[in-house]
């Protein structure tokens, strides 16, 4: 149930039948290396749509941008202050509340703005009768775990973001598997030293695998996000 596909009176109904779930998908604008810039947020709605499809549960339009301040020195990459970011879930999630959604799950596809789900805590203490729940699909237990079976190296823009929806038309992928960055070393790197470390911005791994290990990988996702949206969630008070 896109809302991008729904009118203001389908939502009403919905929320006069009953339905006070709402998912919010979260990504971001950056580098991907030979993927699109739009990576987290296509993906994060694309599996939360999916997920959500059998459920009848509205899903929102992905906020696109997030916090990704280590990635400016690729053109194309937008970053809002982490600030922002907590103000604008912040509106967002009072919006939802204030319509009668009480049950929220964002669907988080750019680990970067993980700091930012503090805020369900926050809240839920302020709002009556929210419920906010955080999940990062890349990351989800089954999904990671099939992620290392396949390819250990496996990181930021390699094959597990490599998806028919995010590949751009005519761009070549390297062949060869690029080995995995050291993690500590990158973290004290300020942007444009980030970027001469990484090069295409891959972190590691391979870059594209068969589409029978995507298509797998995406079941899971999918199914991952579904079991996220469906609970556990307290039972409402009357």
């Amino acid at each position: 149930m896109r809302v991008r596909d729904c009118n203001w009176m389908m939502i009403e109904r919905h929320l006069q039948e009953g339905g006070d779930l709402a998912v919010l998908p979260l990504g971001s604008i950056e580098q991907h290396a030979y993927l699109s810039l739009a990576v987290d947020a296509l993906l994060s709605e694309a599996v939360a749509a999916a997920a959500a499809e059998p459920l009848k549960a509205p899903v929102f339009p992905a906020q696109p941008y997030g916090y990704t301040p280590t990635y400016m020195a690729y053109p194309g990459t937008l970053t809002l202050r982490l600030e922002t970011l907590l103000a604008v879930l912040r509106d967002l999630v009072t919006s939802l509340h204030h319509h009668g959604f009480n049950r929220v799950l964002i669907v988080n596809g750019h680990g970067g703005n993980s700091p930012a789900a503090g805020i369900a805590a926050e809240l839920q203490s302020q709002l009556p009768q929210l419920q906010l729940r955080w999940h990062n699909w890349w990351a989800a237990p089954r999904t990671l775990a099939f992620v290392r079976k396949h390819d250990p190296q496996a990181s930021h823009a390699s094959w597990m973001e490599n998806f028919a929806l995010t590949r751009l038309p005519g761009v070549a992928l390297p062949s060869a598997p690029k080995p995995l960055v050291d993690y500590g070393h990158m973290a004290l790197l300020d942007p444009q030293a980030k970027r001469e470390y990484l090069g295409d911005g891959c972190y590691g791994g391979h870059y594209q695998l068969d589409d029978q290990v995507i298509d797998e990988l995406w079941s899971i996702a999918v199914q991952e996000t579904r079991e996220a949206i469906q609970g556990p969630w307290l039972t409402p008070k009357r």
